[in-house]
């Protein structure tokens, strides 16, 4: 489940919650990328449930759905907006899978909606969570995360990397028991392979093009061997990946008879997008088929192809695949000896080439790098900042972090109280026994206050053997029953261990600070005030013999007399 955040405004979702909030971001997500209705109808069915959480993590994804559907209508200010509102969000969320999952969608809506560099940049952050401690377990949000890298990397012409972590979300996978999970990335990496054979086959790299074709096949073959029904659009995008790949490895042939047969399906029930990447992959292979050829026929069916190809894709926002149905068209055209209408679609593809970014590659280097550099100096000024209000040898905030936490207090709103507890006879312990055996005492003493303080206590040592516990809401009465408590955890531990010539107790103070009703003058009380209460109070406990504890309103309470 997301982590809780740390803000005390926002609780985390309830179990009943979470039962609920899941599966809905589950479907969401599984409405794919590009078919817009889909994402509509989905996101309209659990609105109300997304909406009955006040915890960050879900705050962002509510902004980021908003902006997803901001894009598909076009509204371009609304989705920046939303975009932003995520961003905040998410910075109230410790770094995490889910945290990288939620990033790694929003920067594919940033790849929609154009903006390359924001897209850029949330992937690089992105990126970096799935490589965090925390993220590393296998996990459905960091097989989402991989899949939404993958989706947003290819659309930044990263296509090298879109393999990478499509590979990672099927290996995630692969570990995990949903057989959707692992047939969805096998269709994915399979997809990101035969993108990169085309690219490079572009490029003249024709045999790294065949071995990438090849590998595929392999995954779609996997994917059509595991027991598991797809639905309708899923086989079909699986049917033109594998022809696709069929044609990138040199078997023209082959690829002819599967990719008509899906092609005749998808264009009666195909989403707009999925009737693009269609036509895409058919023209594909007809221009390859018209120079192998020399059929013109050929040739004349793949330019009307790819111009249907960049419609859909303008249609349904996919700028990147827009762009390479313009560059082939020029390519086509020229190769049909129509030099005019050639330049035509260049010049098109020049235009709108423009507004891309023309080093991707090297720009995801420079900020992976930088953004690297900046998450190690944030790590590394938390674990100064955590060493500076933490003590070394209990782990509990050290007086820095008590004296911090005093002077924000508020009195008079509700009671709260402050409790001083002093180790009895600890420099004998340390005499008698060893300096080490007195850190031992100091810990345990530490734990043992922690495992019986309430919900919401918290608990410093002060200095040497003094611990301070801060008791919000507690009345005097009830603060004074949490101290005996931990008093006599304390008295009644076992201490057999060690070489201890009787058993530790401690003796604590206690001091309160009442509620000020309604009417009645603001309290003129300080922390220092209440501290120094306590601090008498705890002198007075050990000055009527220790192990006890001692309040302005009651007499002593030890173990010996029951009380």
């Amino acid at each position: 489940m997301p982590p809780a955040s740390s803000a005390a405004a926002s609780p985390a979702p309830s179990p009943i919650q979470l039962r609920s909030l899941h599966p809905a971001l589950w479907r969401l997500l599984a409405a794919g990328d590009r078919d817009d209705d889909a994402f509509r109808s989905t996101l309209d069915d659990v609105d109300d449930v997304l909406a009955g959480s006040t915890d960050p993590y879900w705050t962002a994804w509510r902004s980021a759905l908003a902006a997803r559907r901001s894009v598909a209508d076009g509204d371009t200010d609304a989705a920046a907006a939303a975009t932003a509102a995520a961003r905040e969000a998410l910075h109230a969320c410790p770094p995490s899978a889910w945290s990288a999952l939620a990033l790694a969608y929003l920067a594919h809506v940033e790849v929609t909606a154009d903006h390359v560099d924001a897209a850029m940049l949330m992937a690089v952050d992105a990126s970096l969570l799935t490589e965090e401690p925390s993220a590393l377990e296998p996990s459905r949000p960091l097989l989402q995360a991989h899949r939404w890298l993958s989706l947003t990397l290819a659309g930044l012409d990263l296509e090298e990397l879109a393999v990478a972590h499509a590979g990672r979300a099927h290996d995630v996978a692969g570990q995990l028991p949903d057989l959707d999970d692992q047939w969805r990335t096998l269709l994915l990496s399979a997809q990101q392979h035969v993108e990169l054979a085309q690219t490079l086959r572009r490029r003249g790299d024709e045999q790294r093009a065949r071995e990438l074709a090849e590998e595929a096949i392999g995954c779609a073959t996997a994917a059509r061997e595991l027991d598991r029904e797809s639905e309708p659009a899923e086989a079909d995008l699986l049917d033109v990946v594998q022809a696709w790949a069929l044609t990138c490895a040199d078997d023209l042939d082959g690829a002819l008879g599967p990719l008509r047969r899906v092609s005749r399906h998808v264009q009666a029930d195909g989403t707009v997008w999925l009737r693009g990447y269609t036509d895409l992959a058919l023209a594909r292979l007809l221009g390859r088929l018209a120079l192998r050829d020399g059929d013109p026929l050929h040739g004349e069916e793949a330019v009307e192809l790819l111009v249907d190809a960049a419609g859909a894709f303008a249609s349904s926002g996919d700028r990147r695949r827009y762009r390479q149905c313009l560059l082939e068209l020029g390519q086509n055209t020229a190769d049909l000896g129509r030099p005019a209408e050639a330049l035509h679609w260049l010049e098109a593809y020049r235009a709108d080439t423009g507004r891309a970014n023309s080093r991707g590659r090297q720009l995801w280097a420079e900020m992976f790098v930088r953004r690297s550099r900046l998450r190690e100096a944030e790590r590394q000024t938390a674990v100064l900042r955590r060493h500076a209000l933490e003590d070394a040898l209990t782990g509990l905030g050290n007086r820095r972090s008590a004296e911090r936490r005093l002077a924000g207090l508020r009195f008079g709103e509700e009671p709260l109280s402050l409790a001083v507890v002093d180790v009895d006879r600890f420099k004998e312990v340390n005499d008698g026994a060893s300096h080490t055996q007195g850190d031992v005492v100091l810990r345990r003493v530490a734990d043992l206050l922690r495992e019986h303080s309430r919900t919401g206590d918290e608990v410093y040592r002060w200095a040497g053997d003094e611990f301070l516990v801060l008791l919000p809401t507690a009345t005097e009465a009830q603060a004074v029953v949490v101290m005996e408590r931990l008093r006599a955890a304390v008295a009644s531990a076992d201490w057999s261990d060690l070489r201890l010539t009787e058993p530790v107790t401690v003796s604590v103070g206690v001091a309160t600070a009442p509620e000020v009703g309604e009417g009645q003058p603001e309290p003129v009380v300080g922390w220092r005030a209440l501290f120094d209460t306590a601090d008498l109070l705890l002198f007075s406990a050990k000055r009527s013999g220790r192990n006890r504890v001692r309040a302005p309103g009651g007499g002593p309470l030890d173990g010996r007399s029951g009380a």
